[in-house]
């Protein structure tokens, strides 16, 4: 059986990144190290959470990254260009999944789903998310194509 969640075009998500390819990033095969995915997928993620204009996190809190399961679907050529598109799939207590998907040339070439977490800078405990942050969340909320 197919996941829906997988077959997803970048108009479809409701945050779009974009980040420039560089020749440092090329490999000894010519193609975007593989390693250099994270950094795409970390574009995503900070873009969406700490937007100077509508910070997520409360005051004494920061968000860390508890997990993240990435899945190489092609590969990245230099140069140019690629976008990633960044969801939320799952809103926690203090938590946050996002579902993400990196595109080059209109072509899916990896997804990826990972936590994120509210700490608080105090204590470095979790912290529940504000009812401000669950709303801008929800607005972030895939929608998913039927297939």
């Amino acid at each position: 059986m197919t996941n829906p969640i997988e077959h997803q075009s970048l108009d479809r998500f409701p945050f779009i990144s974009t980040d420039k390819l560089r020749y440092g990033d090329t490999d000894r095969q010519g193609h975007i190290n593989n390693a250099v995915f994270m950094t795409f997928l970390e574009t995503g993620r900070v873009e969406l959470l700490y937007r100077p204009q509508s910070p997520l996190h409360d005051e004494n809190a920061e968000f860390v990254l508890a997990n993240i399961n990435l899945n190489l679907l092609g590969e990245i050529q230099w140069p140019g260009d690629v976008q990633i598109g960044t969801s939320v799939s799952k809103i926690g207590n203090s938590s946050m999944t996002l579902y993400q998907q990196i595109f080059q040339n209109g072509g899916c070439v990896a997804s990826a789903q990972s936590v994120v977490v509210q700490m608080n800078t105090v204590t470095r405990k979790s912290q529940a998310l504000s009812e401000s942050a669950r709303a801008v969340l929800a607005a972030l909320l895939l929608k998913i194509e039927n297939v």
